[in-house]
């Protein structure tokens, strides 16, 4: 399934596999104090929703920019809205904060906007992880490149996201979607770490979940128009092999878990973290979910149903999620359930 490893026995070879009872040896994810996630790009933005003690909102005013049809030649802007997903998020412990680039949105521009008008600096940023290797969460990373010059700056990801893919939909031309190029990357300056296992950032204070084991019976994956470049033939790429998510715990509270699309499953992911971990409380799920479409819509209900007995305190489902999946978990945990918006800040403090 990888264009540049060793074919499809490789990729057969690190397919997960199902485990069951409690972590042995679980990883020493430290608490934190505080994790601040910024969503930089997502699929939504609105400018009417509000605030509350752990959401602050971008607002309508986000971002003034040249205007010649206004008095004074200038309007607000807000956020950029598209189809990918990217946060910033910010760690805080022991009177340290430090920040890493969870994915980078769809197009170049996008993150970049959206950081300006935010007022927010890139240039903090200490690293960056890619959920997966489909060009709706790498795309932005030109346009951080083009603002922050070439620079040595880790980037953590799975070997597999320089997989070739296709959209293969019958009656339809074959799609090819672009696919992520390490030697531009390189180029860059960016030091690229290629890791299948789990691995812990900031002095153990974010956990990035490596490949999840697929332990449900109703989280399939992908469907057949989905395909990979085997090195000899296009074939079905359900897993997604290289879908990873980022976990911080939060003393007393318990983890959250930010995804990218969730291509392993929402509930995979959480269930892998908590093994991972040792720590049996979801605090709160962010991100893209990717329950949208004919094809995900059978597995909203025990999606749904799993997630309820989770009872997490917080979830923002984004991106890919759909809206048949939003008013449907909004309906099951309507304390929990926050509606997304480019430009949102979440803060998730200690108990």
């Amino acid at each position: 399934m990888c264009e540049t490893g060793g074919g499809t026995g490789e990729a057969a070879a690190s397919a997960p596999r199902p485990v069951r009872g409690a972590a042995v040896d679980p990883v020493a994810l430290e608490p934190v104090d505080e994790v601040e996630i910024v969503t930089l790009v997502d699929n939504v933005y609105d400018a009417l929703l509000g605030d509350d003690e752990r959401i602050r909102r971008a607002g309508g005013g986000a971002g003034v920019v040249a205007a010649p049809q206004f008095e004074g030649g200038r309007t607000t802007a807000g956020m950029i809205a598209e189809h990918g997903f990217s946060a910033l998020v910010t760690v805080r412990r022991a009177g340290r904060s430090t920040t890493l680039l969870f994915d980078t949105g769809r197009s170049p521009d996008a993150m970049v906007t959206n950081a300006d008008r935010l007022g927010i600096d890139l240039g903090d940023v200490q690293g960056v992880v890619l959920s997966h290797g489909h060009f709706d969460h790498a795309g932005g990373l030109a346009g951080m490149v083009g603002l922050l010059g070439v620079r040595s700056m880790p980037m953590v990801l799975h070997p597999l996201v320089w997989t070739r893919r296709r959209l293969a939909v019958p009656g339809r031309d074959a799609e090819e979607l672009p696919t992520l190029s390490r030697r531009a990357l390189d180029g860059e300056g960016f030091q690229v770490i290629e890791r299948r296992e789990p691995s812990l950032l900031l002095d153990g204070s974010v956990l990035i979940t490596g490949e999840v084991d697929r332990t449900t019976e109703f989280e399939h994956g992908m469907p057949p128009p989905h395909q990979a470049w085997t090195g000899g033939e296009w074939a079905h790429d359900p897993l997604v092999l290289d879908d990873q998510a980022l976990v911080v715990h939060v003393r007393g509270r318990g983890l959250v878990v930010l995804t990218g699309c969730g291509h392993a499953g929402a509930i995979n992911i959480v269930r892998h973290a908590q093994r991972l971990t040792g720590v049996g409380e979801l605090h709160a799920l962010l991100g893209g979910l990717h329950l949208g479409g004919p094809a995900f819509e059978p597995v909203i209900p025990p999606t749904v149903a799993a997630l309820t007995d989770l009872a997490p305190g917080l979830v923002v489902p984004g991106h890919c999620t759909g809206w048949r999946a939003q008013h449907a978990l909004a309906g099951a945990l309507p304390d929990a359930w926050v509606q997304g918006s480019t430009g949102t800040a979440y803060r998730l403090s200690a108990a």
